[in-house]
Parts: structure tokens; C-alpha cells; sequence
């Protein structure tokens, strides 16, 4: 089932296509020389030897960034949802473009395909999740000499060895699934491959980061829910839920888990962030974080800090570095391994990024820090593409699995969870 939703949700990408063959061709050329080229900069092979370390690993792996906004953006710009009047190929007002994309050795993104929690009450969220993954394939559509779908983890390899950004979505909130088990699947066949349970609002059968808890973790229906994305090949992601939350899908998961855009706990108090005790059971489960950008969830000064926000903010406010954000990453590796982490900057989702990581063009400064700290080639490609692609890999095994021992769940949250329709 899982080749068949793929090879549909290919053809259905075909009718975006807006371009001929050659001219695509001749543009992925372009880009594959200019993806190479960048990695090897005068100033990378003239100074700093970690920049010239970051830019090797970041052009021979698939950099994974685990969430970026940019659809979200598209939907919000001055023309809402226009594609084409956003333009990313040229320099763009957000935090990601094609220019920084290749500067940053981007070579796997999530697209997240977000949609507010506010739909609850509004009732609109199927309808504003379609919207938005038709969002994410126009841009890929536009974008395909520099952009490519990938489905799995073979495709993103074959995708970035063609030059280009394989590129994966996201959805950001279990909310927009409205409580079927046939939305989840049909939003898997458009070619969705993580969805985040919760956003910062309870569901009826997920709880919360930023809620009072009400189920304390995950319903039976909930449990159900994550069990089919297992049975999918869609991989469980437990950002922006509460710790029971977490600690229940990790009880009941069969595939690896992921943290599109979380940090560690201990260092920034932020309810966003993963407590150790979560940390220490990601070995067994073999899942990772991927480590956010945001200032407040990386810096408990910024965290705390009441007064001006942005826009009004005062000179003498505190700032995030990359160094917080380095300092997350190890803290994770120290506590979870170097198996267990990864990126997830959280673009376009943020008003900033932290000084020296202010877009998508600054992950090699990033990935020469941790140099600099001591990381091995070796474990710089783990963090960037190596753990990513082994969790892809491990959920589409499971999924493969699971699919020759039982048929698509019919399982209904009136039924587990006694819920009257």
C-alpha cells in the first residue's frame, strides 16, 4: 500500500508541472554546479579549517532540517497563497529562499504544512490542511529544477544527488485530522510523512505542551492514531506535546519517533522543550530530536525575559547565540547519543533566529561550532542526514511489516474512547 500511495501521489504531482522537460533539465545542471560550488567557497578554503569541515560533510550528506514554515508564510504574504508572487527564487522577505537554501547545504527539508489549532472551534481544519499541502506542492511544482518531492528515504538520496532539495511534508497539529483514521490516511496518500500529534492546544485524544492536561497522555483513540501512522510509514512526531504525551507514544510506537523542532529541557525550562527522562528512552525507541532555533526555547535568559518584545526591543535585551543552540545539541547527544539528534530550525516560523543563525544560509557555522567543540566528521554526518535517514528508513520497514499482518485500522474515537458522536 505504501508503493501504491506513492506512485498516486507522484502522478498527482504531474499536474503542477508547468514546466518542459529540457528547461527543467538544463536548470537542475545550473543548480547542481552552483550546489557544489557553494561548499567550497574562497573564504571556506582560505580560512577557518572547521568551515571548511561544516561545508564538506553539508555537501556530501543531505542536511535534514526537520521544520520550516515557508508555506505558512505563502498563505500570509501579501497576496495570501501565491505561489509565484512569493517567489523564492528571489531573494525573499522570510528567512528562506533558493540562494540560501544552496548557501545553507540544505539537502532534505520537512515543508511544514501547518494549520492553527484555532480550527477546532472554526471547524475548517481538512479543509485548510488541503489548502495548505496544495500550498507545499505548487512551491515544489514552481521550484522543481531546484526543489524534489521525496517520499522516502531512497528518494530523498536520489532527489539530493540530482542537485536538488528533496523535499518532504509536514503536518503541524493532529487537530486537522478531525478525528478520522481515513483523514490520516488520505493526507498520508497526498504525500504527507510526519505529523506532530498536538499543537499548543489539547486535542480530544492527545494532551498539550501548553494546556492543562486532560487525558494525562494519549486515549485509546490516540494510541490508535499513532499505531496507524506506524501501519502508514508516517513517522510519529512528539513536538509540542506534554510530557505524558510523550512518554505514551513511546509505550505504544513500533517505529522510531521524531522531534521535528524541540530542544533539551534541562538547559531552557520551556514546556516545548524534552525533559532527560524522555531523552534517556529515545535509545530504545531509536528515535531523535531535532533541535529548534527558537531564542526562547534555547536561552532560559530570553526565556524569562518581560520586557519589549520585538519590534520595540531595547538594546540591553537578551539575545539566543549559536552557541545555545550548540550547547542543546550536545547536552541531547550527551544524554540521548550522538544517534539521537538532529536539526529543526523552525524558519518563517519564528520572527528571528538566534545571532549567527539568522536564516537558512548560516547551518555551516552551526556545523563548524560543533567542529570547533571537538565532533568527528563522522558524527557531524550523523547529526546532518545519517539519523534522519535511519529513522525514514526503520519506519517505512515497519510500516512494510505491519501492512502484511492486518488491513487499515476501523477503529473510531466513539468507539475507543466512548465519545458521543
Amino acid at each position: 500500500m505504501a508503493n501504491d500511495n506513492g506512485r498516486a501521489i507522484l502522478l498527482r504531482f504531474e499536474i503542477y508541472d508547468l514546466y518542459g522537460v529540457v528547461l527543467s533539465m538544463m536548470r537542475a545542471l545550473i543548480f547542481l554546479g552552483a550546489l557544489v560550488s557553494v561548499p567550497f567557497s574562497i573564504e571556506a578554503q582560505a580560512g577557518d579549517p572547521h568551515l571548511q569541515l561544516a561545508k564538506r560533510v553539508l555537501s556530501s550528506v543531505p542536511l535534514f532540517d526537520g521544520h520550516n514554515d515557508l508555506p505558512w508564510a505563502i498563505r500570509n504574504a501579501d497576496i495570501p497563497m501565491d505561489v509565484r508572487a512569493y517567489d523564492i527564487s528571489r531573494p525573499a522577505v522570510g528567512h528562506t529562499d533558493l540562494k540560501r537554501l544552496r548557501e545553507g547545504g540544505v539537502g532534505a527539508q520537512f515543508w511544514s504544512v501547518y494549520v492553527p489549532s484555532t480550527v477546532m472551534q472554526t471547524g475548517d481544519g481538512a479543509r485548510m490542511q488541503l489548502e495548505q499541502i496544495d500550498v507545499a506542492l505548487q512551491l515544489l511544482s514552481d521550484h522543481r529544477e531546484d526543489l524534489g518531492l521525496a517520499l522516502t528515504a531512497a528518494d530523498v538520496m536520489d532527489v539530493f544527488h540530482q542537485g536538488k532539495v528533496a523535499s518532504m511534508l509536514g503536518m503541524e497539529g493532529g487537530h486537522a485530522i478531525e478525528n478520522s483514521l481515513g483523514a490520516l490516511r488520505a493526507f498520508y496518500a497526498l504525500g504527507v510523512r510526519y505529523m506532530t500529534l498536538t499543537h499548543s492546544a489539547n486535542v480530544d485524544w492527545a494532551d498539550s505542551c501548553c494546556e492543562a492536561p486532560e487525558l494525562s497522555g494519549l486515549s485509546p483513540f490516540g494510541e490508535e492514531v499513532v499505531r496507524e501512522m506506524n501501519w502508514l510509514g508516517m513517522l510519529v512526531d512528539i513536538s509540542h506535546v506534554s510530557p505524558g504525551t510523550m512518554h505514551d507514544a513511546l509505550d505504544v510506537a513500533e517505529a522510531p519517533v521524531i522531534f521535528s523542532h524541540s530542544s533539551a529541557k534541562a538547559i531552557t525550562n520551556h514546556p516545548r522543550n524534552v525533559p532527560d527522562d524522555v531523552l534517556r528512552r529515545l535509545p530504545e525507541n531509536g528515535g531523535v530530536v531535532m533541535v529548534t532555533f527558537v531564542e526562547s526555547f534555547v536561552n532560559e535568559v530570553v526565556r524569562t525575559y518581560e520586557g519589549p518584545t520585538i519590534g520595540s526591543t531595547p538594546a540591553d535585551a537578551p539575545r539566543a547565540t549559536l552557541n545555545d543552540v550548540a550547547d542543546h545539541i550536545e547536552h541531547i547527544r550527551e544524554t540521548a547519543g550522538i544517534e539521537h539528534v538532529a536539526i529543526g530550525g523552525d524558519f518563517d516560523g519564528i520572527d528571528r533566529g538566534p545571532v549567527g543563525l539568522e536564516d537558512v544560509s548560516t547551518y555551516p557555522a552551526l556545523f563548524a561550532e560543533l567542529s570547533r567543540r571537538g565532533w568527528t566528521e563522522s558524527e557531524l554526518r550523523a547529526l546532518a542526514a545519517d539519523n534522519m535517514l535511519r529513522v525514514m528508513r526503520a519506519a517505512e520497514a515497519t510500516a512494510r511489516r505491519l501492512q502484511t499482518e492486518r488491513g487499515p485500522s476501523t477503529a473510531t474515537i466513539e468507539e475507543l474512547d466512548g465519545l458521543v458522536p
